[in-house]
């Protein structure tokens, strides 16, 4: 389950701002309800998606014993 800030706190905080996990739950719930966004919904998508590209995209760099290169947001 993902433990995080809501959309409602995010929606004010800019996307540069935003932690990787909060990113990619995000990122993967707009894609399960693409065919059910509004126009405002779809451009809050592509701005996530934009700050994705901005940051290299989201996995970690290297493996530790502990941790793949997968981020975690569940």
């Amino acid at each position: 389950m993902y433990v995080g800030r809501d959309m409602s706190e995010l929606d004010q905080t800019p996307k540069h701002e935003w932690k990787d996990a909060e990113l990619l739950y995000f990122h993967h719930a707009f894609q399960q309800i693409m065919p059910f966004l509004n126009e405002e919904g779809h451009a809050e998508y592509v701005e996530v998606v934009k700050e994705i590209k901005a940051r290299g995209g989201l996995s970690r760099r290297e493996a530790d014993y502990t941790h793949g290169t997968d981020i975690q947001y569940d």
